[in-house]
């Protein structure tokens, strides 16, 4: 019962990126719309004072907000398709046409019921208008349960055929025909059932916001203990999503959701200082300055004969993690040799964002240096007080270091440079991977390029036959097998430039950073997948 439990919730994971890695997509847009109509920006640069560009800015800005008020239909069809076993595209069109009908079908019983508010303003009637159409407030969490829903009727029932004249009710007409009478009758039961899940839900959000500085470490330190699982994404979505980041009132509108929240607050000339939810994105504290901090420590305790291979292993990846916030690679050098550093680092990264809270600091920082700068100087610093941010990430920085080196040499850790005698230095990375792929010595036949290296990730995996599904996130490779104990790692991790494995059951989670996506292709490829995605 317990591992069904933890490979559904995985596979929930898995299926979340798709919408969750797209939003910040348009986070970064309308921040750039912001760009061209940013008064201090056009006083610095007069030319941008024109209609052409001022106009584009406006039209982008204004035209992504509207991704914000439709969350629940892009959850719906995200996690449908991330759900769906086959035929994917289909399983996508099917929970957009199933939101539809809910939709729909929620208003008229609702209607029928006399429960449809009348009044002008919908505002705390728990009532929203969703693609025109007034049900109840169900925000994000609408769009997981039809996506879910959706997803669940499609894997049972795509294969179903007829005979006959019924030979066109199959497949994917069958599906459909099947979800209307489900998704028609959860409307009818959710329109009783979720005024008391949304009265729980806002009284969590009330205790979290009521539990100050510990709601805030105890989210920030769960956040990064579940990267080994790849459950961390489960920790920050609702927040980032749901009312559990708040709720405020920007330009006349509701949102839900820190992210939501700031997205809309970008684009409002108006708002004068960010709300102070956007400390359940302040994720990049610790990405940005407190594992350089470590990465520094772990250089100086090094052997001195290894230190130069350790230079060349850290470098690429703090770097990685400075600008992009991509953690794993620096993470998973330590996570495993030093299970106590990780567990510092997560509480760490916790201390960070309650620093930043009582600090009053309202800049955006989730991830790396880039989204940072893009976000935050064309605000100015009154409506974010970003440089209290830096200082923040630099006292942080020294605090990693010096924490990290004395527990490296308190305890002996065998980190990176100061592993026992017959022990290769390494920590891979996309640099060491790309010359691997160059160089040709990735022991297999077949062209260079990922393409070369995907019969040795499969062979490492336990060969083709072993394999059930393959997926993969923003930096790692997400397997289910048969039989997880055929994995070799010191093969995944020597050549073909895994940074790291888990193993969880039947679960496996390969890491290899930000060209993971283009080996997943190259796995696809190899086994013949490429038709079913």
């Amino acid at each position: 019962m317990k591992t069904k439990v933890m490979e559904g919730m995985q596979r929930f994971s898995k299926a979340m990126f798709i919408p969750v890695l797209i939003l910040p997509i348009a986070g970064i847009l309308i921040a750039l719309g912001n760009l061209f109509t940013n008064p201090r920006l056009i006083e610095v640069i007069p030319f941008l004072d024109n209609p052409i560009t001022t106009g584009f800015g406006t039209i982008l800005t204004g035209s992504l907000v509207s991704i914000l008020g439709n969350l629940g239909l892009i959850f719906s069809v995200g996690i449908a398709v991330g759900l769906a076993n086959k035929e994917k595209a289909v399983a996508g069109f099917t929970a957009l046409l199933g939101y539809l009908v809910f939709v729909n079908a929620m208003n008229k019983f609702m209607q029928l019921s006399g429960v449809l508010f009348e009044g002008e303003s919908l505002q705390g009637t728990g009532q929203t208008l969703v693609l025109g159409v007034q049900i109840l407030d169900m925000g994000v969490f609408l769009g997981i349960i039809l996506g879910i829903v959706t997803a669940m009727v499609h894997n049972k029932f795509i294969d179903k055929e007829f005979k006959g004249a019924f030979q066109i009710y199959g497949g994917s007409r069958f599906v459909f025909i099947v979800l209307i009478p489900i998704v028609v009758l959860l409307s009818i039961g959710l329109t009783f059932i979720w005024p008391f899940f949304q009265a729980g839900i806002n009284n969590l959000g009330t205790l979290i916001n009521h539990s100050g500085s510990f709601g805030i470490f105890l989210y920030g330190m769960l956040e990064r203990l579940l990267i080994p699982t790849g459950l961390h994404h489960l920790i920050y979505t609702p927040f980032l999503y749901t009312s559990l980041g708040g709720t405020a009132e920007v330009g006349g509108q509701i949102f839900e959701g820190a992210r939501n929240i700031y997205y809309a607050e970008i684009a409002d000339p108006t708002v004068k200082v960010l709300s102070s939810s956007v400390v359940w994105d302040a994720r990049g504290i610790s990405k940005m300055f407190g594992l350089i901090g470590a990465c520094l420590a772990m250089y100086h305790t090094a052997k001195p004969e290894n230190k130069a291979k350790v230079k060349a292993i850290l470098i690429p990846a703090a770097v990685t993690s400075f600008i992009a916030g991509v953690t794993e690679p620096i993470e998973f050098s330590f996570m495993f040799v030093a299970p106590l550093l990780f567990v510092v680092h997560a509480a760490l990264s916790g201390l960070a964002m309650v620093t930043f809270n009582l600090l009053d600091v309202r800049a955006i920082g989730p991830n790396g240096m880039i989204d940072f700068l893009l976000f935050n100087l064309p605000l100015g610093i009154e409506k974010t007080h970003w440089p209290m941010y830096i200082l923040i990430g630099l006292i942080f920085f020294c605090i990693y270091y010096l924490v990290f080196r004395f527990l490296i040499v308190k305890f002996n850790f065998k980190t990176v440079g100061r592993e026992d005698e017959g022990h290769e230095t390494k920590l891979y990375s996309k640099k060491d991977l790309k010359e691997k792929q160059h160089q040709g010595k990735t022991g297999a036949s077949g062209p260079q390029g990922n393409d070369g290296i995907a019969p040795v990730i499969v062979d490492a995996l336990g060969g083709a036959s072993n394999i059930n599904t393959v997926t993969n996130c923003y930096t790692r490779l997400r397997l289910t097998l048969d039989n997880p104990e055929k994995v070799n790692e010191e093969v995944l991790k020597r050549e073909t430039g895994a940074s790291g494995v888990v193993i969880k059951d039947k679960n496996v989670q390969v890491v290899y950073g930000l060209q993971v996506t283009n080996i997943r292709k190259a796995v696809d490829s190899y086994l013949g997948l490429t038709t079913n995605e």
